[in-house]
C-alpha cells in the first residue's frame, strides 16, 4: 500500500485531509485527522508526596476532564522533554528534578496521526502560577493525588489511564511501602 496523494479539506486549529491510497492496483480514501505530536507527564511532587493532575474543560467530551500534564510541541523543531518542560510550567507552575521518558505512541492511528511522548516527571519547587496559557484560552485547575489515592481512582482520558497503569507497577508499591 502507498499514499498517492494528499488533500487538505479542512484547515482550523487542526487540519482534516483526504489520503487517496493505492492498494494492488485498487485506490480508496482515508481521512486523517492531522493533529501534530503532544507530549504528556505524570507529575509527582517529591515535597508533598502527591501526584498533580490537571482539570479543564474538553470540547469534544462537553465536560471537564481530570489528566496528566500534557500539551502540543510548538514545532516540528520542539523536543518532546522541553515540551513537556513548558507545559508543566505553564499548566501547574512547577519547575521538573527529574525526567523520565515512559512511551512514545499513536493513540488512535486508524484516523488521528498524533504522537504522543509520555513521561514520568518528579517535582519539587513551584516557580509559576500555572493555571495554563490566557492566550490559548486555558482555564486549568490542579488536582493532587497520594498514592493511596491514586490506586483507587478511575479517569476516563487514555494517556492518563496508561500513566496511573505503569505508576501501579513501578512506583506505587516502593510509595505505598514507604508510609
Amino acid at each position: 500500500m502507498k499514499i498517492t496523494k494528499k488533500e487538505t479539506a479542512y484547515q482550523g486549529y487542526y487540519r482534516l485531509q483526504v489520503f487517496t491510497v493505492e492498494d494492488q492496483g485498487k485506490e480508496f480514501t482515508r481521512e486523517v485527522f492531522q493533529t501534530g505530536k503532544a507530549a504528556a507527564a505524570l507529575v509527582y511532587d517529591t515535597k508533598k508526596q502527591k501526584f498533580i493532575f490537571v482539570k479543564q474543560f474538553r470540547a469534544a467530551i462537553e465536560q471537564d476532564l481530570v489528566e496528566t500534564v500534557a500539551g502540543m510541541l510548538d514545532s516540528k523543531d520542539e523536543k518532546p522533554d522541553v515540551a513537556i518542560t513548558r507545559e508543566i510550567e505553564e499548566e501547574i507552575g512547577y519547575a521538573v528534578d527529574h525526567l523520565q521518558p515512559l512511551y512514545e505512541y499513536y493513540p488512535s492511528p486508524g484516523a488521528f496521526s498524533e504522537k504522543i511522548y509520555l513521561f514520568y516527571v518528579e517535582v519539587s519547587k513551584k516557580i509559576a502560577e500555572g493555571g495554563g496559557k490566557e492566550d490559548e484560552n486555558e482555564s486549568i485547575n490542579t488536582v493532587e493525588y497520594s498514592a493511596e489515592q491514586l490506586a483507587k481512582q478511575s479517569f476516563i482520558d487514555g494517556k492518563t489511564i496508561m500513566a496511573v497503569e505503569w505508576a501501579k507497577v513501578n512506583l506505587l508499591p516502593n510509595l505505598q511501602k514507604q508510609k
